[in-house]
């Protein structure tokens, strides 16, 4: 039987979806995809901002794919009490080399806003 408070809150999380940049110096030239969810807003120890942990593998292509594991940067403000991440970095290596990527998350719960009249 579970406690009756079994359930934590959750912060909230971005839907992430991107491609690598193309690698040339393989045989190959070749990209990845890829697409996952952040983990849970993370506070700094000032509580003044926060970030989110994100993990992927790219999909399959050229025989192989890589993984991913870092943190965004903290909130940039896009307006209406409303906020991004960025992140810029490269995947593991993985049959001989790595690809670079870049992306803003989507935005946290985008209908949830009033219009303008």
């Amino acid at each position: 039987m579970y406690p009756e408070n079994h359930h934590k809150e959750q912060k909230h999380v971005y839907e992430i979806t991107g491609s690598t940049r193309v690698v040339q110096e393989c045989d190959d030239c070749h990209n990845h995809r890829f697409c996952t969810v952040s983990g849970e807003a993370m506070y700094t120890k000032d509580k003044c901002d926060h970030y989110h942990e994100v993990k992927f593998h790219t999909d399959f292509s050229d025989k192989h794919f890589h993984e991913f594991c870092g943190k965004t940067s903290g909130a940039i403000d896009v307006g209406n009490g409303k906020h991004v991440h960025f992140l810029k970095d490269c995947t593991e290596e993985e049959d001989g080399h790595k690809h670079q990527f870049q992306f803003a998350t989507l935005i946290d719960s985008p209908t949830d806003f009033e219009c303008k009249k």
